[in-house]
């Protein structure tokens, strides 16, 4: 594991795995979510049904990237209708609409303890969201073109991004 200690066996490696799975997953079943060039995302659960639970509307251009929050209560999606989308990541349903790009948004992520989210688009920018208020945080000019990808450093004290300049950029939280 993380700590350098070896299991006894392949039996008390399983044995590891599953606890340290049930221990994250708190018993509820696995999700995961899906996003179309249809405008919509699907939320399913494998483990519980073939069918999906939730069929999730309201992008207005394909979406391009969704991302569960770590905490596994909300889901964030960026589309080419310059939307950044909030949703509830157990029902799926619709919570709020993130506006202020000009340009397709092109990838999302999530901060470690869930709080913001930081969206990437082809207008040059970056913004970051605040989940609780629902508003922009924080505007951050500075690419010379499109901004590919994003991505806060595990203990949120930056976050990166990338983008069709060839540059990659460091910004402080």
């Amino acid at each position: 594991d993380h700590r350098g200690r070896r299991p006894e066996g392949a039996a008390a490696a399983k044995q590891q795995a599953l606890a340290r799975y049930r221990e994250a997953s708190q018993g509820l079943p696995e999700r995961l979510v899906s996003g179309s060039d249809d405008f919509t995302m699907i939320l399913w659960e494998p483990m519980t049904s073939k069918a999906p639970k939730a069929r999730m509307v309201g992008h207005q251009a394909l979406v391009n990237h969704v991302l569960f929050s770590p905490d596994g209560n909300w889901i964030a999606s960026g589309g080419f209708d310059k939307a950044i989308k909030l949703w509830n990541g157990h029902t799926g349903a619709f919570v709020a609409n993130f506006r202020g790009h000009v340009g397709p948004v092109y990838q999302v992520a999530w901060s470690a303890d869930s709080r913001l989210i930081l969206s990437g688009s082809k207008d040059s920018t970056l913004k970051v969201w605040q989940v609780r208020t629902r508003k922009l945080m924080e505007d951050l000019p500075g690419h010379a073109d499109e901004v590919y990808a994003v991505d806060w450093a595990p203990n949120g004290t930056f976050a990166a991004s990338g983008g069709k300049d060839r540059v990659l950029k460091l910004w402080r939280n």
